[in-house]
């Protein structure tokens, strides 16, 4: 392929800069949360200190991001995309009925702007967790900050609207963000005509498919790299429901998507090449507060991936992947061991090859993971 031609896009998990990351960072919200387990979010502190030590406070917006920030700019990417899984709020109108509420003071946003990311996707199912005035300030936070966003509006026009992402040479990135109610986004938050909320599907059916085609083609132009990042599925567990593959299948046939972005799962999945473009089926958390809740070690969900993906910008094909290995510790991200990029390429080899067609993952000689197919 030129090198002209080559388009590239960091992708990452969901970004939970709520609650306990929040309360490490310069200016925290109040700390008062409405949980079974815990009601101040500076116990998450605790935990996290518990397990790998003293953390020393504020964290800085840049040192949030950990070893992350220095190989996103080594690598430069010419988008960054992220799944923010969180309220960028001061708003006490947490959402009633809901066992967990992420918020992030607006003034902590600044840690987005430190790893200079340009769409923030939202249809997930934590941004409505300080109700719709907390909608309301996270999207005017991160407006005020020149950071696109995609699946969240005061109604149902604004949260279906793409992002527009200029990438360089004028090319751009369109960016569709939707939820899906599997991944626990109550069907309350669906945005409507007339009130705010989520992109929601409405199902993962051929019809659902469709819709989005037409979406698509009313925005693209002639060499666009779409987008559709998806808040799907359960948050434990390898097996991908036939339910989203044949959908993701149908994002590319029929609503001419070039790349597949899942999010939703604590750790990431197996991933899949399906007529030359990529299907990220889940990528796993990046920054969370959860590393001292116990449960469900054999995931190793401290392990996560930065997704660095190459395409034709004139294809939308798919010409690389790159993943670098982290270690979410003291609530921010390391750079893995040789032993664990090891464990990480052997799941996603091992779930890649129930792919059809399979594909395989590859440890290089610099630590990344590298995916080959075909």
């Amino acid at each position: 392929m030129n090198a002209g031609r080559a388009l590239s896009v960091f992708l990452c998990g969901d970004v939970m800069t709520g609650r306990g990351v929040d309360q490490v960072l310069p200016h925290p919200a109040a700390p008062g949360i409405h949980e079974s387990y815990l009601k101040d979010a500076r116990a998450y502190v605790a935990l996290a200190e518990e397990r790998n030590g003293p953390i020393r406070k504020p964290v800085g917006f840049g040192e949030i991001w950990g070893d992350a920030l220095a190989a996103l700019e080594q690598a430069a990417p010419d988008v960054r995309l992220i799944n923010l899984e969180t309220s960028l709020t001061t708003s006490e109108e947490w959402w009633p009925g809901k066992g967990i509420h992420y918020r992030m003071h607006p003034e902590n946003a600044a840690c987005l702007t430190a790893a200079r990311i340009d769409c923030c996707a939202l249809a997930n199912n934590h941004v409505l967790d300080w109700g719709y005035p907390g909608l309301t300030q996270t999207l005017a936070t991160l407006r005020r900050l020149g950071i696109a966003t995609a699946g969240l509006g005061e109604n149902l026009e604004e949260a279906r609207r793409p992002a527009l992402l200029d990438a360089g040479a004028g090319r751009r990135v369109v960016v569709f963000s939707f939820g899906d109610v599997s991944s626990g986004i109550p069907p309350a938050w669906a945005a409507q005509r007339d009130r705010p909320g989520v992109d929601l599907l409405p199902g993962l059916s051929p019809a659902t498919a469709r819709d989005v085609g037409a979406r698509v083609a009313s925005t693209r132009r002639e060499g666009d790299v779409v987008i559709a990042s998806i808040h799907w599925g359960d948050n434990w567990g390898y097996a991908v429901p036939e339910a989203q593959r044949t959908f993701a299948h149908a994002l590319i046939d029929e609503a001419g998507v070039d790349i597949v972005h899942g999010h939703s799962s604590h750790h990431p999945r197996g991933i899949e090449v399906h007529q030359g473009r990529l299907i990220l089926h889940g990528c796993g958390d990046f920054l969370n507060d959860y590393e001292g809740i116990p449960g469900h070690e054999g995931f190793q969900p401290d392990l996560t991936l930065m997704y660095l993906v190459s395409v034709d910008a004139v294809s939308g094909r798919l010409a690389s992947l790159r993943m670098l290995p982290m270690r979410l510790s003291q609530l921010r991200p390391h750079q893995a061991s040789r032993r664990d990029a090891e464990w990480l390429r052997g799941v996603l080899d091992r779930e890649g090859r129930r792919m059809e067609p399979r594909t395989r993952v590859e440890l290089g000689g610099d630590g990344a993971l590298v995916l080959r197919w075909g």
